[in-house]
């Protein structure tokens, strides 16, 4: 029997050449599914692969039989080792048990945007030199396009199999980061799907599904439905291609800023923050990804360390279902003890981890010190082998345990199926949907082509290729830089560096920059961030153009004949007010790290092969935003202590550029064709009329606990909403849909993400287009006590300049 999903971006709204990589993606996973499984010939890397149940002598035992539930199967493995082995597993780089032919795994291998070389499960020296790497993640969620996100998380897991099927990589993968981008300082943010946490949600829940399996198997019926073929439904408890973990839970977006270090810096959360800005992305990443692996954070959230917090940990598991394996980040154990001083010796910081339900440490700190733990009486066998049960149940899940992992379902995989030509494309597509045009003064660009005309590209990353990857990054198929890409289209092209690096801390190459830019008709400037600006344990202290960059772009401005393009990398915002302010700079681009994609995906945008259509997924703020401290994890504004707030749902300062934002070569109008303007709900049996009241300045507003809601399916809708593209050429186009009270509310957000979907729409035609609206969740936010309320009244629907005002009322 086939089971249907559907996507919010349907295949009709796609352009051409994304509708023909949909289709040759899917084929190519589903001839994958349906094709006999091979070994490998002797010559393969892999003919010695190591593996569980081999047989002749190590295939008997329970745990090898797959007919067996898998929990029995983990329960029988368990039985069968000692305490000194049992505690060799509780490390990252788990220890062999030769006598039952099991032979060492390294949990540890990286996929952000691609197969990393961070660490140590991958390797690309072998069989598999090289593998796809899409664009950062913050650059892919700038595309706001679910459908993009479930590919590449597909694309990625099937090259992890192919490279764990020539022994390259593990089957436990840790990614995605989905924490909130909540400051723009942080050196993370580029690996977030940015600041809503609606986004990061959505995000978590394609990236899971497509890297688990959740894809595999897929048929397409061409009407923007996926069917799941019987037996590879993807979100079952049981069978996963490969395992993805969320991370880092939580309230995790500080690494090193000033004298505060995520080793031991402790996040002082309110309740109401926690619930409706820190945790939905995790609990989505739970419930509806089925994630079968968490990562608890290094930093402590209300004085407790995220791996030592059974409050937290147990939400996961009671609450939101999780079914997996909690791994601490690396040495993240350790910290509890060494540098968060929590505990009073190394003992008592296992016991508290084990207890709370951490089952694996990456690192070594649980094998060195649990069996010390267990003599002293604080924690017992028993407590190890719960951490078991949920570690070897994972890897049972993952076919660990089934034998010749060649003559199973993913068994087929190998090096023809990475850096595969969908998968190239499917990166270019990314990159292309991702970059953000931000300005375009008197429709500078598109360029014209076919047009003789020279062109100078000058900064120091225009033409370095591996500057523009991001963290997690591995070794891409192949790189293309951007000065590259642009010598594709004009024959004449000239390169100036103007800055000997990034940190760009002299004029030492202005000249030349200036020389160059003298003897073109077009200049393109690139500057913004590296890794050497931001990055892990990194954060930054300026939101500036690095070093003397600045002067660079205004020295090429003020000497070109034209006005100038500038593109932006980077994942965390810049304050560019200069340039947004400067009539010589005519159009600002923002491409993040675009990966191996970058030159050729800038270069059709610029010429007008692409028409760009990403939005901003952060907001860019003002340099004096640097005055907030950034430890103060305080979402709200608080005016009485000149406390601006954060993010878009929150922030009442002043901003370069707001979330969502981003320009097109078309202009696109909105029109609501159908909403609802009334919903109306049975007064609740039991309702404390004095806790149902929101106070404000000479008004009350009545609301409801969504727990006192029994109605709340009932209340969904669709906004249908039509697109219509008024401009001369076709585009994709985000349709974002806001929601916000018409009143003041105090802790209410000033206006929140409904839903999106990407359209493409033709020049001068409109498409059609629908969002759905749960009031229980679109229209509540968490009280001071993190309890989720719905005010009744008016709630105002905004897509674009449109407005539509739906009121909620009681019987």
């Amino acid at each position: 029997m086939l089971t249907l999903r559907t996507q919010n971006t349907s295949l009709n709204s796609m352009s051409p050449n994304w509708k023909s990589l949909f289709f040759l993606l899917l084929l190519q996973l589903f001839k994958l599914c349906f094709s006999k499984s091979q070994p490998f010939t002797s010559s393969s890397s892999n003919s010695d692969l190591q593996f569980p149940c081999k047989p002749p002598h190590y295939s008997s035992y329970p745990f090898c039989n797959t007919s067996l539930p898998i929990t029995t199967r983990a329960q029988s493995l368990i039985s069968l080792l000692t305490l000194r082995e049992k505690i060799q597993q509780l490390s990252n780089n788990a220890s062999a048990i030769p006598r039952l032919g099991i032979p060492p795994y390294e949990w540890w291998s990286e996929s952000l945007h691609g197969i990393a070389t961070n660490g140590p499960g991958v390797s690309f020296n072998g069989t598999i030199p090289s593998a796809t790497s899409f664009p950062q993640v913050i650059v892919t969620a700038a595309a706001f396009n679910r459908t993009l996100w479930s590919l590449i998380g597909s694309a990625i897991a099937v090259e992890a199999r192919a490279m764990y099927n020539l022994g390259q990589a593990g089957l436990t993968f840790w990614a995605p980061n989905i924490n909130i981008f909540r400051d723009p300082r942080w050196g993370r943010g580029q690996e977030t799907p940015g600041e809503d946490p609606m986004v990061a949600s959505a995000y978590a829940i394609e990236f899971v599904k497509g890297f688990q399996g959740g894809n595999w198997g897929i048929r397409h019926d061409g009407f923007g439905e996926r069917r799941v073929l019987e037996g590879h439904d993807g979100g079952s408890d049981d069978g996963l291609m490969l395992s993805a973990c969320c991370k880092h839970f939580t309230a995790y977006d500080l690494d090193l800023w000033r004298n505060f270090s995520r080793y031991s810096f402790n996040a002082v959360v309110s309740e109401q923050d926690l619930e409706d800005t820190y945790q939905p992305p995790f609990r989505s990443c739970i419930q509806h990804g089925k994630a079968s692996c968490l990562m608890c954070s290094y930093n402590a959230v209300n004085g407790v360390p995220a791996c030592a917090q059974k409050d937290l940990l147990d939400k996961a598991r009671n609450e939101w279902g999780f079914k997996g394996y909690i791994t601490s980040d690396c040495d993240a154990v350790a910290t509890v003890y060494e540098y968060q001083n929590y505990t009073k010796s190394s003992e008592d910081a296992v016991a508290d981890v084990l207890k709370a339900g951490t089952d694996i440490n990456c690192g070594t700190f649980l094998f060195r010190h649990t069996l010390s733990t267990i003599k002293q009486g604080k924690v017992q066998e028993e407590d190890i082998d719960k951490a078991l049960l949920n570690l070897f149940s994972v890897q049972l899940r993952l076919g660990l345990f089934d034998g010749d992992p060649r003559n199973g379902q993913f068994g087929s995989l190998g090096p023809k199926d990475v850096c595969t030509s969908e998968h190239k494309t499917l990166a270019l597509e990314a990159t292309r949907q991702g970059i953000v045009l931000l300005k375009n003064d008197k429709k500078f660009l598109p360029l014209e082509k076919g047009v003789d005309f020279s062109l100078a590209v000058i900064g120091p990353l225009a033409n370095n290729a591996s500057l523009l990857g991001g963290g997690y990054t591995g070794i891409p198929c192949s790189s293309k830089g951007l000065f590259e890409g642009l010598q594709e289209y004009t024959k004449r092209a000239l390169y100036a560096a103007g800055c000997l690096d990034v940190p760009c801390k002299s004029r030492a190459g202005f000249r030349e920059a200036i020389h160059t830019v003298k003897m073109a008709d077009i200049v393109v400037i690139v500057v913004g961030l590296d890794l050497t600006q931001e990055r892990e344990d990194h954060d930054r202290v300026s939101l500036l153009l690095p070093g003397k960059q600045m002067a660079l772009v205004s020295s090429v401005a003020a000497a070109s004949k034209e006005p100038v393009i500038l593109v932006l990398t980077g994942g965390g915002p810049l304050d560019v007010t200069f340039a947004k302010e400067d009539p010589r700079i005519a159009s600002i681009l923002w491409i993040g790290y675009p990966g191996e994609s970058g030159g050729r995906a800038l270069a059709e945008v610029l010429f007008g092969d692409f028409n760009p259509g990403g939005r901003l997924p952060m907001t860019w703020y003002p340099e004096s935003f640097t005055n907030i401290p950034m430890n103060d994890m305080n979402m709200r504004a608080d005016p009485s202590k000149g406390y601006p707030g954060r993010t878009y749902r929150f922030y009442t300062g002043s901003r370069l550029y707001g979330f969502g934002d981003g320009l097109s070569y078309s202009k696109f109008t909105y029109n609501i064709v159908s909403a609802p303007k009334n919903l109306r709900l049975s007064r609740p049996l039991k309702v404390d009329s004095s806790r149902n009241i929101l106070h404000q300045a000479g008004d009350t507003l009545d609301y409801l606990h969504i727990d006192e809601v029994t109605s709340c399916d009932s209340l969904r809708f669709f906004v249908e909403i039509t697109v219509t593209n008024i401009g001369d050429m076709d585009g994709g186009h985000t349709v974002m849909l806001f929601s916000r009270m018409t009143k003041v509310v105090k802790g209410a957000p000033k206006q929140q993400l409904i839903g999106f979907n990407r359209v493409h729409t033709g020049s001068y035609k409109s498409t059609a287009t629908s969002i759905l609206v749960d009031p229980c969740t679109h229209f509540s936010f968490a009280n001071d006590y993190g309890e989720w309320i719905l005010p009744l009244g008016d709630h105002k629907l905004m897509v674009g300049d449109i407005e539509h005002i739906v009121s909620i009322e009681i019987n």
